[in-house]
């Protein structure tokens, strides 16, 4: 007896017309096919995932590709077991009347070899974003379906044959579909795969060499474009897998990076290192923001960061002056020259504090060579130089271990020191940048900290690298203490123990993995791409942050020159090559998708008279609901009327700090709403936010979040 199947369409009684077999049964019988094929894939994956975790661990290369091997099969069980059927996104019919080609999250097949998805970022599925009127890509048909719990609870078809529809398709006007681009909003970034439009896939697509900047203003979906491009990228250009260098996406706050959190993990990229530039520094999570504006202007100059060059060479100047090493087989001499050479030793490049390592090697060897005695070998004569405390305390003055936060604490406190690394200063300057803690760190002195942290490396590196290698050393000693027992107790006829003798095998018995190391820091880099949002805000120094982890200049890069809280008069081609992107290409997006033609017609003129070249983006869509103003005592009103009508969606008062946020109303600064989008904006009295271009910016900002309706509130 065959099992009875349930419908995969739970269409609203307003759309039963939708539900007629001949317009659904194709879908029908192909989403059977997809669950049939889906259950049998997560069941074998599982089997596979199992068979990985309990096969041995080893060590080195066999391990690492082991763990990404588990990782690989995790992910892809994690996306299957998530979505189910609503892993497919629409489907697509061809003018050569091939038949349906429906497209998903993912590529599946059946156990035939029969393909059911084709995966979104392969070239057969750009005509299913790509497609338009004027051209069609050679489609006659798509049909994109809107999922809800497991079930399509609606689907749009469009036609782009000239003579008429196929069968089987359920034509709606372009404006139902656009209307669904307006459905209400939640506390995370809502599944937008299915409606990427052509412009936006064109950028998604587009090759990752050289940096690509995507200009758009509020609404035309740029992080959208971001966030699938970073899924696209990896999928298609080998060279920036996770294992060779991977992806870094920069966003520009908190809120904004827990509200796309779902996003990545939705496409199957789980591997994808997301931060603000706050994270990239230890400090930056407390920083806050300079107090005076000159001070914040100096120190966002690229210029500033490469004060840290020279600030670190003076630590790094051989002594001229030559010293007698006394060993227990007589003195040696260490010349001017001998510290010169030993401090050349080290690949350019190599960091400060992991370079000192290497001096000492160096300077090992040369003392070595010259004490030529008879009564000690060479490793006697080495472990005697070792523990001279003379000749290690003249490196620690010669070449010292150094904290990224004691050097540029003393540019903020040693006038001096600060002149002679940034001679272009003026005294003037040098005094206004000096403080009383020089520890007192802001959100500008986090560039200048990130660049010695990577200029200096990690302090404790050499000291825990002694730590594993004596580990080891330790490991592989009581090893061969076993050996040599098992050895010398074995009683059998063949002596199968003396097997262990072998060099190899001794070696494979040590558990490398059990040698203490440190963890790794995941924002180091370098990565072979950057996706960077919101990128208008940064400054010259905060973008040094970003090109030191990415040595091959590829990156993705998004924002608006209108929505600059402290302006942005060069174009985009001028900043970038100012701060070292010299190949550079530029796409816009120039349709609103999310803000409704009402709400547009009343933010364009606030950011029109700041900046009359503003990229303001064409709404193509109207909510019906017009700008509401009224007065801030009317606010908790509006909010509970709201919510009684709504049984979803999310609000935002902005401007407002009195107001305490609940689950479905939000409050937040003008600063804090980047990026994000809510179905009701409540915004408080926006004269408040003064004059000037960072007031027009944040004002226009606060009004185009709004997906639904805007409310102004003032004081009088």
């Amino acid at each position: 007896m065959n099992p009875v199947r349930t419908s995969a369409f739970d269409l609203p009684e307003r759309l039963t017309h939708k539900a007629d077999p001949a317009l659904v049964a194709g879908d029908e019988e192909h989403f059977a096919a997809i669950a049939q094929s889906l259950e049998g894939t997560i069941a074998e994956l599982s089997d596979r995932l199992d068979a990985a975790r309990s096969a041995p661990g080893g060590s080195g290369q066999h391990a690492m590709e082991r763990d990404m091997e588990v990782h690989r099969l995790t992910a892809r069980l994690r996306t299957l077991r998530r979505f189910g059927l609503d892993l497919c996104l629409g489907r697509m019919v061809g003018t050569d009347d091939s038949g349906p080609v429906y497209v998903g999250r993912l590529g599946l097949k059946d156990s035939a070899g029969r393909r059911l998805l084709i995966d979104w970022r392969s070239p057969a599925a750009e005509p299913f974003f790509g497609a338009t009127h004027a051209n069609p890509m050679g489609l006659a048909s798509r049909r994109r379906y809107r999922w809800t719990r497991g079930h399509v609870s609606d689907y749009w078809d469009e036609v782009f044959t000239p003579d008429g529809p196929p069968q089987h398709a359920a034509l709606d006007d372009d404006s139902a579909f656009i209307a669904s681009l307006g459905s209400h909003r939640s506390a995370r970034m809502r599944d937008v795969l299915g409606t990427i439009a052509a412009d936006q896939d064109a950028i998604i697509r587009a090759g990752s060499r050289g940096a690509l900047v995507v200009d758009g203003g509020p609404g035309t979906g740029k992080t959208v474009v971001a966030l699938h491009r970073t899924a696209y990228l990896l999928y298609s250009d080998p060279r920036l897998g996770h294992r060779r260098g991977g992806v870094l996406f920069v966003g520009p706050h908190e809120p904004y990076l827990a509200y796309v959190s779902d996003v990545l993990p939705s496409l199957g990229e789980e591997g994808v290192q997301t931060c603000t530039l706050r994270d990239l520094v230890p400090e930056g999570a407390a920083a806050p923001l300079e107090t005076d504006p000159e001070v914040a202007r100096l120190k966002a100059t690229a210029d500033m960061v490469m004060a840290i060059e020279p600030a670190v060479r003076l630590y790094e100047e051989p002594p001229t002056q030559g010293m007698e090493v006394e060993t227990p087989w007589g003195d040696v001499w260490l010349s001017a020259d001998d510290w010169a050479e030993a401090f050349d030793a080290p690949e350019p490049g190599t960091p400060h504090n992991e370079a000192r390592e290497q001096i000492w090697e160096e300077l090992l060897t040369i003392l070595a060579d010259k004490h030529d005695v008879e009564e000690a070998s060479p490793e006697q004569v080495r472990r005697s130089l070792e523990q001279n405390r003379e000749l290690r305390t003249a490196l620690n003055r010669a070449w010292p271990m150094l904290e990224a936060t004691d050097l540029v604490g003393d540019l903020w406190s040693v006038p001096a020191y600060l002149r002679r690394c940034a001679p272009w200063l003026s005294r003037d300057e040098v005094r206004l940048l000096q403080r009383s803690d020089a520890h007192a760190w802001t959100v500008s002195d986090l560039p200048l900290l990130d660049a010695a942290r990577l200029r200096l490396g990690d302090p404790e590196a050499s000291r825990q690298r002694r730590l594993r290698e004596a580990a080891r050393a330790a490991e592989h000693e009581e090893m061969s203490r076993v050996i040599d027992h098992l050895i010398a107790t074995d009683d059998s006829e063949m002596h199968v123990m003396s097997m262990l003798r072998h060099p190899d095998l001794r070696r494979n018995l040590v558990d490398e993995d059990a040698v203490p190391g440190a963890d790794p820091d995941l924002l180091a880099g370098p990565f072979a791409h950057v996706v960077v949002d919101e990128a208008q805000e940064l400054t010259d120094a905060e973008w040094q942050m970003l090109l030191m982890r990415c040595p091959s200049r590829s990156f993705t890069i998004v924002g608006d020159r209108a929505q600059a809280r402290h302006g942005f008069t060069e174009s985009w081609q001028e900043r970038l090559e100012r701060i070292g992107l010299d190949h550079t290409t530029l796409a816009s997006l120039t349709i609103n998708y999310r803000t409704p033609e009402e709400v547009m017609a009343e933010a364009e003129p606030v950011i029109r008279a700041a900046l009359p070249d503003a990229n303001v983006p064409t709404s193509i869509r109207e909510s019906g609901i017009p700008v509401v103003h009224g007065t801030t005592t009317e606010r908790d009103r509006i909010l509970q009327a709201w919510l009684a009508a709504h049984a979803e969606g999310v609000a935002c008062v902005i401007g407002d700090p009195t107001f305490a946020a609940t689950p479905r109303v939000r409050s937040l600064s003008p600063e804090l709403v980047k990026g994000l989008e809510f179905d009701l904006v409540v915004l408080v009295d926006p004269q408040q936010f003064g004059t000037g271009i960072e007031a027009a910016v944040d004002r226009y900002v606060a009004m185009t979040r709004a997906t639904q309706q805007l409310v102004i509130l003032t004081s009088s």
